[in-house]
C-alpha cells in the first residue's frame, strides 16, 4: 500500500467553499421553493466582453484551418499576450518589465498554490489573517508547517494580523520570514494597501532578504490614488517581489481561465550558497509541469487590453462597483460596521448580536435566503466577521440587501 502525503492530514475538514456549497445544498434540499441569493464565492456574474468574444471566435475560426491551426503553444504563453500585457499593465504605468520576466497561465490560483514549489521547505512563511485559504493550505500540504493547534493556527507559521485597528493592513513581523503572502486589494477584507505601507513591507523584504508572493488579482477595481496598483511602483521592490495577476474577475474569466505571474530578473534565491535567479526556477518549474493556456484563451486575453476591450470590461467593473455601493449604504442604514467595497468588491462585515461568522451564515440562510461567506472561514482572525461580494445581479444585490434588512 503506498504511503501518503501525511501533510495533508493536517488541514482542517473540507476547503472553505466546498463546505459552504454542502451546507447550501442541504437547505434547498429541506426547502425546495426557497428563492436563495448568492452573495458568497466570488464568481462573476456579467457575460464576457463583446471584444473579448469576438477574438476568441476569430481565434475558433483559425483553428478550424490547417494553414492556421496551432498545436501546443510556449509554455510561457505567446509573444503578443506578453507584448500586451507589458504594455498595458506595468509600461502603462511607467514600470519596466521584460516579456521575459511574465509568465502567463490558468489563473492567479494555481499560480499562487504552485509558486511555493520553488523554494525550500524550512522557509519561515508568513501570511495575513484572516487570510485567502490558498496561501495557507499550499504550504500545509508542502510541509512547511507544525500541526493544527485548538486555537485555529498552524504551529510554524507567521500571522500577520489584521484587524479594525490597522485598518486589516499588517505591518511586517517582529521576526523573520522567508516568504511572504500579500493580497492587496485584499480577499477577503477588501482593505488596500498604501504606496507607504508596501514600502515598509519591500524595504522588510530586502533587508531580510525575503520573497514577497503579491496577489494583485484585484486591482482593476481599486479607485483612490494612493493605492498602488503593482508592488513594482514601489523602489526596489523587483528585487524582492513576484507578482501574481487574473483575469477572472477584472474581464469575467472566472470559466475561462487567465492570469500571470511576474518573475523579475533581478529576484534572487540562495541554493547551498549560490545565488539562484527566481525567474530560472519558475520558468523551469512551468515547463515541466505546464503546458500553457490555450490559443484561443489568450487570443481572448489580448482583446481584454485593446482600447475597445478596456472600455467594455471598465463599464462591467463600474457595474460590480455600484453593487458595492448599495451593499455598503444598506448595512450603513442598518448601522452594521464594515470594511471594504471602495477599492475591491469585497465588503467585510462585523457581524451584529454577538453572532459567530457560521451562526450569521446560518441566520442569512435561514431568514434572509441570501448566502455569504463566514469569515472564519479565513482563519480565526475572521471569526466575528462575514464576508460579502458585490459580483451579483445588480437587482437580486438590491433585493438580499433588503432581506438582510428584515431578518434582524
Amino acid at each position: 500500500m503506498a504511503k501518503i502525503n501525511a501533510n495533508y492530514m493536517k488541514l482542517p475538514g473540507s476547503y472553505l467553499f466546498v463546505e459552504i456549497k454542502k451546507r447550501v445544498a442541504q437547505f434547498r434540499e429541506k426547502h425546495p421553493n426557497a428563492d436563495i441569493i448568492s452573495l458568497g464565492i466570488g464568481d462573476v456574474t456579467q457575460p464576457l466582453a463583446p471584444a473579448v468574444v469576438k477574438a476568441m471566435h476569430q481565434a475558433a475560426d483559425e483553428m478550424a484551418k490547417a494553414a492556421t491551426f496551432r498545436g501546443y503553444g510556449p509554455e510561457q504563453g505567446y509573444d503578443f499576450l506578453l507584448k500586451a500585457v507589458v504594455k498595458g499593465d506595468y509600461l502603462a504605468r511607467g514600470i519596466k518589465i521584460s516579456e521575459d520576466e511574465v509568465f502567463i497561465s490558468d489563473g492567479a490560483k494555481c499560480d499562487v498554490g504552485n509558486i511555493q514549489e520553488i523554494f525550500a521547505k524550512g522557509c519561515a512563511v508568513a501570511v495575513p489573517d484572516p487570510v485567502y485559504p490558498v496561501y495557507l493550505d499550499t504550504n500545509v500540504m508542502a510541509g512547511r508547517t507544525g500541526e493544527l493547534k485548538k486555537n485555529g493556527y498552524f504551529a510554524g507559521i507567521i500571522y500577520l494580523k489584521g484587524t479594525a485597528e490597522n485598518n486589516f493592513c499588517p505591518g511586517p513581523p517582529s521576526e523573520k520570514a522567508d516568504l511572504i503572502y500579500l493580497c492587496s486589494p485584499n480577499n477577503p477584507t477588501g482593505a488596500a494597501f498604501s504606496k507607504k505601507q508596501l514600502k515598509k513591507w519591500v524595504d522588510y523584504a530586502r533587508k531580510n532578504e525575503s520573497v514577497i508572493i503579491y496577489d494583485s488579482a484585484y486591482e482593476a477595481y481599486i479607485t483612490e490614488p494612493d493605492i498602488p496598483h503593482s508592488i513594482y511602483e514601489i523602489p526596489g521592490a523587483q528585487e524582492a517581489a513576484i507578482e501574481i495577476r487574473s483575469l477572472s474577475k477584472t474581464a469575467g474569466f472566472t470559466g475561462v481561465r487567465c492570469g500571470y505571474t511576474v518573475v523579475p530578473q533581478k529576484l534572487i534565491g540562495r541554493a547551498d550558497g549560490d545565488k539562484i535567479k527566481l525567474n530560472t526556477l519558475w520558468n523551469r518549474r512551468q515547463s515541466t509541469k505546464f503546458n500553457g493556456v490555450s490559443y484561443i484563451t489568450q487570443k481572448a486575453a489580448e482583446a481584454v487590453y485593446s482600447e475597445e476591450g478596456r472600455a467594455q470590461i471598465k463599464q462591467v467593473i463600474d457595474y460590480y462597483m455600484e453593487n458595492a455601493r448599495v451593499i455598503c449604504s444598506g448595512f450603513a442604514k442598518l448601522d452594521l460596521k464594515m470594511y471594504g467595497g471602495v477599492n475591491a468588491p469585497y465588503i467585510w462585515l462585523k457581524t451584529p448580536k454577538g453572532m459567530s461568522s457560521w451562526e450569521m451564515f446560518d441566520h442569512l440562510l435561514a431568514k434572509a435566503h441570501v448566502v455569504g461567506t463566514p469569515g472564519a472561514g479565513f482563519g480565526p482572525a475572521g471569526k466575528d466577521y462575514f464576508r460579502l461580494t458585490a459580483f451579483g445581479d445588480a437587482e437580486r444585490t438590491k433585493e438580499a440587501i433588503e432581506r438582510i434588512g428584515k431578518s434582524f
